[in-house]
């Protein structure tokens, strides 16, 4: 509902006018687009993450009634979430600097991190490790123990943190293996900058796109990774040579979202020109398959494992489910 009050009226004085808006009890929808997704597998959960400031929880079981609850406690756009620890939690990331870690089953925020002094654009989640790195327009890249994070109290907050070092510009997207051998970042720096997140050492810098890189998927053993550029690009990477070694271009405007296989035989993209395409990465000859095309930009997807469907969050603040077909 929108209110509108009026100060002044006397001669000479003047006017000012204010807006605001009075906000449903319970909003079972965003308002406003949706930065990130999780699926939770085990108990058919989609979580999405607004720039309404809000984390919601929908039971994919449900899809008549899918809302089942609002995690409230950033000021500012959330843009990125992971799930961690088997489900039981998740950590976000926020334009209001900070990284908070939740109860994602009960919805209610566990402890806050401030450590980043700008946005918070990114997360990455080392499955086998429990770790977690964060990184923003600070251009500092954070890892965080998630065992000791999901510890945390509010009498006993304190955490320590290792950081990567070397990032020049501000970064957009952030990539670890579930082993944690490998991390990688995208930027505007237009390169992406790979680390061994054991030793914090850098271990190679990839250059080849020509504009901001927004999205990035590695694969299980670290040898090969995806990004997909505001150039409009997607770029396959070898890590062990430190090349590019093909690059695709389907997409007719920028990159910004992207999904590959666990086996990393096929990608699926989304950005800029609103359309979602599956790409074989074995035959680089062989056409793209269109999944669909949304009505707003892409800005996120999320399947489950068997990657039967695929959820797609735009700058819109709805969030479709599309059928995918089937690979070869």
């Amino acid at each position: 509902m929108m209110t509108t009050h009026k100060s002044g009226g006397q001669s000479g004085r003047k006017k000012v006018q204010v807006s605001f808006v009075i906000r449903d009890e319970i909003e079972k929808q965003h308002r406003a687009g949706v930065n990130s997704l999780q699926y939770d597998s085990l108990l058919q959960r989609l979580y999405s993450a607004g720039r309404d400031s809000i984390i919601r929880t929908w039971n994919c079981k449900q899809p008549k009634e899918p809302y089942i609850q609002s995690m409230e406690h950033h000021t500012d756009w959330v843009n990125d979430i992971v799930l961690c620890c088997g489900g039981k939690n998740l950590i976000s990331a926020s334009s209001d600097t900070t990284v908070k870690v939740w109860n994602a089953h009960k919805g209610f925020c566990m402890s806050t991190l401030r450590t980043h002094k700008d946005y918070v654009r990114a997360l990455a989640y080392a499955k086998d490790r429990e770790q977690v790195a964060s990184a923003g327009l600070d251009r500092a890249i954070f890892l965080w123990d998630v065992n000791t994070l999901t510890a945390l109290t509010a009498s006993n907050n304190t955490v320590t943190t290792s950081s990567l070092n070397g990032s020049k510009n501000s970064i957009y997207s952030l990539a670890m293996n579930p082993p944690g051998t490998v991390i990688i970042s995208g930027s505007t720096e237009k390169v992406l900058r790979v680390w061994d997140p054991r030793s914090c050492n850098k271990l190679m810098k990839l250059i080849g796109h020509l504009d901001n890189v927004k999205a990035l998927v590695v694969n299980r053993d670290g040898t090969q990774c995806l990004s997909g550029s505001s150039d409009g690009t997607i770029k396959l990477w070898s890590l062990g040579q430190q090349q590019c070694v093909h690059t695709f271009r389907i997409h007719t405007e920028g990159v910004w979202a992207l999904l590959a296989t666990e086996g990393f035989t096929h990608v699926i993209s989304g950005g800029r020109d609103r359309k979602v395409l599956m790409t074989d990465l074995r035959n680089t000859n062989k056409a793209s398959v269109c999944i669909c095309e949304e009505s707003a930009p892409v800005l996120k997807m999320a399947a489950p494992p068997d990657l039967s469907g695929l959820w797609v969050a735009t700058s819109e603040s709805t969030i479709n489910y599309w059928a995918v077909p089937k690979r070869d």
